[in-house]
């Protein structure tokens, strides 16, 4: 059974492997730091905790995955925050996500469309001690607009275009980290920064896998 340590490695190695893609030989030491210091176990069912420290997805029930640790980090590394930051996050899942941007910003806020996944990942977090994360079941295409306009804010699952209440809740200068594409097929992790009210500049990464973001209206990409 891989541990922490492993896992670290595993992730350092990923980001030399895809350096030419994401445009660098390491990632931020203060997101390295942040994946040692939360415990991903604890994110995952019990049955299932021997596979906290692989470098792959893990099902959490509810046909929901947590993240390749590589993929958080590299998501988290993306956003670029500051400590004085406050986030918007899409897609809760276990809370594992959340707990990583936890320990580089000043707030979290976390949207999860499944009633049971919200309510047992703002359980989780607050035993663990996280207090600067807030939890609400909703429509994360709605985004959160009574907290806005965010410093940043990354989706954890894929949309076939990005959510427009998304842009209009971004901060000018921030960015927002997304996979799009089609669901169970072709997706890309982009980089967006929005540089004007209603101009958003984008990088595609590299390719990925996520599950669908649920709950998403027919609605043209800005």
């Amino acid at each position: 059974m891989k541990d922490l340590d492993h896992m670290l490695r595993d992730i350092e190695r990923e980001v030399e492997l895809t350096s030419h893609f994401i445009g660098k030989d390491a990632l931020d030491t203060r997101v390295m730091t942040a994946m040692e210091k939360v415990p991903r176990h604890e994110f995952l069912p019990e049955d299932l905790r021997y596979q906290a420290y692989e470098n792959g997805p893990v099902p959490i029930g509810l046909g929901q995955t947590i993240s390749q640790p590589y993929i958080v980090a590299l998501m988290t590394d993306l956003l670029d925050s500051k400590p004085s930051d406050v986030i918007l996050e899409i897609g809760t899942g276990s809370g594992y996500q959340a707990a990583v941007l936890a320990q580089l910003v000043r707030q979290v806020f976390t949207v999860e469309i499944l009633e049971r996944l919200a309510k047992d990942a703002g359980k989780r977090l607050k035993n663990l001690g996280y207090a600067n994360i807030t939890v609400r079941n909703g429509n994360g295409y709605d985004g959160w607009p009574e907290h806005a306009p965010f410093d940043g804010i990354i989706v954890t699952a894929a949309a076939p275009h990005v959510p427009p209440a998304l842009i209009a809740q971004l901060r000018i200068g921030a960015k927002l980290v997304i996979p799009l594409g089609t669901p169970y097929g072709y997706q890309e992790l982009v980089l967006m920064e929005k540089t004007a009210p209603d101009e958003m500049q984008s990088k595609t990464i590299l390719g990925v896998r996520f599950v669908p973001l649920t709950g998403i209206h027919d609605k043209p990409e800005i």
